[in-house]
């Protein structure tokens, strides 16, 4: 008995020589998540518009990979944080930076020279539209959308549907990317006088002179205000501004002429706004859409997967990168069937190309 507990011990202080001389098991550690990092421009990241669209595009991709990607976001107030905001996710490894709006061109594109290596997208921003200046930079994905399309769509429903036979558009501030909506809907309403032989007018844009109204903003939602009052006043009784979170000031105002008696309404412009901003939607006759959030998302996708190529992606009526929004209560019922029908026969001509839409403010 003796001589087996000795044997133990023995078989024990053995094992424990023997285990401190072993090597110590590696720690197993997760892998470090894919970084999608996005810069807001000044509207902020609940303009109800492009940033808002954008960064619901960057959660939709944490969403399809969320072992993969984490979403991050700085928000500028001040065209002087665009730069600033760039160089805090180039710092901090950022797999790509996203980067929203037109006037992000200039420091996405510096920030792209001079980290090579950096994956970059951004939104409303192209080489084709001079937003971006060149020579060409392969580590940019530039998302773009042929919003002349369903602007045009959204011309020729104003035009079926307006009853004083003015309707009326302004933008935020006179770029490309703004324009190119109101060349859109100008020319819709002009095929429709063209082919119901009527006068409709559009206030705040003419498409051959490139004149009309901007707020010189996409925050000041008193301007917006202002201009869709001006507009009632003049007689328009439906309204699309292109101006981000202004376009909130004008929905305040077309409520209030609605309820006044003047029985006004509008459109809202890149997103559904009957979703981004639903205490308006009886007032949102449609809403003019730019596939912003699936093309973000398969941004950030492309450059997780190592499938990033740079580019340029141009979304249109074909590819769901542009799109009327659905009717909702009371539109759904108000637009006469036979104007759903000459919409869906229009836009099969603008897809197959037997009908022209506007090609002065490029994409």
């Amino acid at each position: 008995m003796r001589g087996t507990v000795k044997a133990v011990a023995a078989l024990s202080v053995t094992a424990l020589l023997a285990a401190g001389c072993a090597k110590p098991a590696a720690s197993i550690s997760a892998p470090a998540k894919f970084k999608a990092c996005m810069v807001t421009d000044i509207g902020g990241i609940n303009d109800k518009s492009f940033n808002q669209s954008s960064w619901q595009g960057m959660l939709d991709a944490q969403q399809a990979a969320p072992a993969k990607i984490h979403a991050q976001n700085l928000q500028s107030t001040s065209e002087s944080d665009y730069a600033k905001n760039i160089s805090a996710f180039i710092a901090q490894k950022c797999g790509i930076i996203v980067t929203v709006g037109f006037l992000m061109g200039t420091a996405t594109e510096a920030a792209a020279k001079a980290n090579p290596s950096q994956k970059f997208a951004i939104v409303d921003c192209s080489y084709a539209s001079q937003c971006l200046t060149g020579p060409k930079e392969s580590n940019i994905d530039q998302l773009v959308y042929d919003t002349a399309q369903d602007a045009f769509l959204g011309g020729y429903l104003a035009a079926g549907m307006t009853r004083t036979g003015k309707v009326a558009t302004y933008g935020g501030e006179k770029f490309g990317t703004v324009t190119i909506y109101m060349d859109g809907f100008w020319d819709g309403v002009q095929y429709y006088n063209s082919k119901h032989h009527t006068h409709v007018r559009v206030l705040g844009w003419s498409e051959p002179s490139q004149q009309g109204v901007f707020a010189n903003s996409f925050t000041d939602t008193g301007a917006g205000q202002r201009i869709a009052n001006t507009f009632i006043n003049a007689g328009a009784d439906i309204i699309f501004p292109v101006a981000g979170n202004v376009g909130q000031g004008s929905a305040a105002a077309v409520k209030t002429a609605d309820q006044g008696g003047k029985r006004v309404s509008m459109f809202w412009v890149d997103t559904d706004g009957c979703v981004s901003d639903a205490p308006y939607c009886q007032y949102f006759m449609t809403s003019v859409e730019k596939g912003i959030t699936a093309s973000v998302r398969n941004a950030v996708l492309s450059a997780v997967n190592d499938q990033f190529q740079g580019g340029t992606y141009v979304g249109n009526l074909t590819n769901g990168g542009a799109a009327l929004a659905p009717f909702y209560a009371p539109w759904r019922t108000l637009v006469p069937a036979a104007l759903k029908n000459e919409l869906a026969q229009v836009k099969s001509g603008i897809e197959d190309g037997t009908i022209a839409t506007p090609t002065k403010s490029p994409v």
